[in-house]
């Protein structure tokens, strides 16, 4: 059970009971002490260890995600039957420090991920090299945009996931690895040709095909490694960390005025989405979230406001 998680889930909750161990030790404390108290003390601790960013302490969201993979090994991994509600207070705790924080106007952390809207795409759309790596990785970004995919999800795309629908109303995508659940996408092609996935996707699929000879195999990952001049395939599929540096590095070919990260495209989807007023439950399906995602609401909560506002007509 453990195997069939992602790697980078497997990983990241690796690190989270290591920074326990590292903590129970410099405490004096059992390592398996898991209790009100003692996560409460964790976070204080957290909260005074440095952060990725030079000069800074750990953000806000690496303490509360230090905080879930505790207790998800605690429980998976250790046995320990635990109250529901272990983590209540030192979650209220962590509120507390972060309002202090903004108070204080100290900044932790990076920041959420900007959205990568359609206006973003055009940019990067425009300014990629016309070689094989440049197709590539407009597909990708259009792909990602599409199916709101979270890194993992494109990196083990294979080429079988992904088959044109049979009546041509465009791609059919399926999701099999995700950290959440499998899901089946359908992606519909886009006026613009420039942003449009369904366009990119056959373009990458033949041009792949014209170098190799051969038609696609579907056991292939759908988005393979390119030699860094742009022109050949290397063996193997991307990696969910290179699918972020890719989408980082489009934005810099672009001069784009935001740093889009691996997080983006799915961000970029519930926003543009969400102002073509397609309703909350669609949206959802398509990325993968809980119908009452507070994820995706926070999305919508920032870019609400604008069509009904209190300013407008006053004056």
């Amino acid at each position: 059970m453990a195997d069939s998680r992602p790697e980078n889930t497997r990983d990241g909750y690796a690190q989270d009971w290591e920074t326990w161990e590292k903590f129970t030790a410099e405490k004096g404390l059992p390592v398996l002490a898991v209790e009100e108290g003692t996560l409460v003390a964790f976070v204080h601790w957290l909260w005074q260890q440095p952060g990725k960013k030079a000069g800074t302490n750990t953000a806000p969201s690496t303490v509360e995600r230090r905080l879930s993979g505790v207790i998800s090994t605690a429980r998976k991994e250790h046995g320990l039957t635990l109250d529901r509600k272990v983590a209540s207070l030192a979650r209220e705790y962590i509120k507390a420090l972060v309002k202090q924080m903004e108070k204080d106007g100290e900044v932790r952390g990076t920041g959420p991920a900007p959205a990568l809207l359609p206006i973003h795409m055009k940019q990067i759309s425009k300014a990629l090299p016309d070689n094989l790596r440049g197709v590539r990785d407009r597909s990708l970004m259009t792909m990602h945009f599409a199916i709101a995919g979270r890194e993992h999800e494109l990196a083990y795309l294979r080429n079988r996931d992904i088959t044109e629908d049979p009546e041509g109303r465009g791609l059919l995508v399926d999701i099999r690895v995700s950290k959440v659940k499998p899901r089946k996408v359908k992606v519909l092609p886009l006026q613009d040709t420039r942003i449009c996935p369904v366009t990119s996707w056959r373009k990458y699929k033949a041009d792949v095909e014209e170098l190799t000879g051969e038609e696609l195999d579907p056991d292939d990952f759908a988005f393979r490694r390119i030699h860094a001049k742009g022109k050949s395939l290397m063996v193997g599929g991307i990696t969910p960390e290179a699918v972020g540096d890719v989408i980082t590095r489009c934005g810099e070919i672009a001069g784009l005025d935001i740093r889009p990260t691996g997080h983006s495209p799915r961000r970029g989807l519930a926003t543009a989405a969400k102002k073509a007023g397609n309703d909350r439950s669609v949206i959802a399906a398509q990325g993968g979230w809980a119908p009452n995602s507070t994820a995706m609401e926070g999305y919508f909560d920032e870019e609400d406001g604008w069509e009904e506002n209190a300013l407008r007509g006053v004056g």
